[in-house]
């Protein structure tokens, strides 16, 4: 399947139409969508696209992972795509650097959507400031105790696996571990949280009161889990882009189909040269972050990722950007209906502000590429 994009895309689009769009406006009303739908999406090959054969993945290129994402935001709803692929930032360290016994023992079922896959780095008092995390985790025979509180977690109340980014070491980026941890470990409690955007994406703060992990757990080495994070961040952002940017384009759809249909004054509101405007500014922001998608995933299916740090910290501003300002076009087009729930103008108007925080901030991105490009 994942070998046209052509194909991919008609099968992901076929998902979207009969299992998504019907049904995301009551999933966002509840806050939730059926834990069903993962096996769904893995029956069709979806969760296991972009992860290694070895285990049960379906490899792909970025521009297979580029169709998937487009196709996926006719939905227009980033919350569900947020939860429903959280595995995409959660699977990849138990994929790179998980054991032989523990990837055979967790991945197959996280990608065939019986088990969900959740990652765990924020932490109340760090926001983006990974390399100082607090959550500690201290060896104890065969098992490390872990401690500590991590927030803002995407899949945190449904999750069965979580990738969590712990303190075993000294402090700074050099300390860091990752460690998978059971949903059902003792000592590990949820709290729901309530957000202004992604509504039916769960999101959750943990607390780990001495929870016990069996060292064979342990993603990479100890005291290296730094550098697998900063590989995940890169490709977290290049998604996050992409669900921005094409999320963007389904705010001009709606727009542009009501300003066509809608009449003010004796004429189609798409008649009026304000209107028209703005529905020019929204393709022209959008086209761009397009065109600065294409460039770096061709450079990334080159192979060329590791140099594409600051590339990918401002592509992910850029798109955030631009699906900021074209919501609120969007909103502004649609009027009064811009501001009634159900509408993807509306929706998009709440959910964007999580593009410009998720996945490192925007000044944190802005400092980082800064130093990437020898700046600082």
């Amino acid at each position: 399947m994942h070998d046209d994009c052509a194909d991919l895309r008609a099968t992901v689009r076929r998902f979207v139409e009969r299992e998504l769009r019907p049904h995301v406006n009551d999933w966002e009303e509840a806050g939730s969508f059926p834990r069903a739908l993962y096996r769904q999406a893995g029956e069709l090959g979806l969760l296991a696209l972009g992860f290694p054969a070895a285990d049960g993945g379906l490899p792909a290129s970025y521009a297979e992972l580029r169709a998937l994402n487009e196709e996926l935001c006719r939905a227009g709803c980033g919350g569900l795509l947020a939860s429903l692929f959280s595995h995409r930032i959660g699977a990849p360290p138990i994929a790179h650097g998980g054991s032989a016994a523990l990837r055979a023992r967790v991945l197959p079922a996280i990608y065939a959507g019986d088990a969900v896959s959740a990652l765990a780095v924020t932490e109340p008092g760090g926001g983006s400031d990974v390399a100082n995390l607090a959550t500690r985790a201290v060896r104890d025979g065969a098992h490390y105790l872990v401690h500590g509180t991590k927030t803002f977690i995407t899949s945190g109340l449904r999750a069965d696996w979580f990738t969590v980014a712990v303190r075993t070491g000294g402090p700074g980026a050099g300390g860091v571990s990752l460690l998978l941890v059971a949903g059902d470990t003792p000592g590990l409690a949820r709290t729901p949280l309530r957000k202004m955007g992604w509504w039916c994406s769960d999101t959750a703060e943990l607390h780990f009161d001495g929870c016990r992990v069996p060292a064979e757990h342990l993603l990479g080495a100890e005291n290296a889990g730094f550098a697998l994070l900063m590989r995940n961040f890169n490709d977290e952002r290049l998604m996050l882009a992409m669900h921005a940017c094409y999320l963007a384009q389904a705010c001009l759809d709606e727009a542009s189909a009501w300003a066509l249909q809608r009449h003010t004054f004796g004429q189609a509101l798409v008649r009026h040269q304000a209107v028209r405007h703005k529905l020019v500014r929204m393709a022209t922001r959008i086209a761009a972050t397009r065109a600065f998608i294409d460039s770096v995933v061709a450079r990334m299916d080159a192979g060329q990722g590791a140099a594409l740090v600051a590339q990918v910290c401002m592509l992910k501003n850029d798109a955030a950007q631009t699906l900021q300002e074209c919501a609120d076009h969007a909103v502004q087009i649609l009027g009064g209906m811009g501001c009634m729930r159900g509408t993807v103008a509306e929706r998009a108007y709440r959910d964007a502000k999580v593009y410009m925080i998720g996945g490192g901030a925007e000044e944190i991105l802005n400092d980082l590429a800064a130093r990437q490009l020898g700046w600082q």
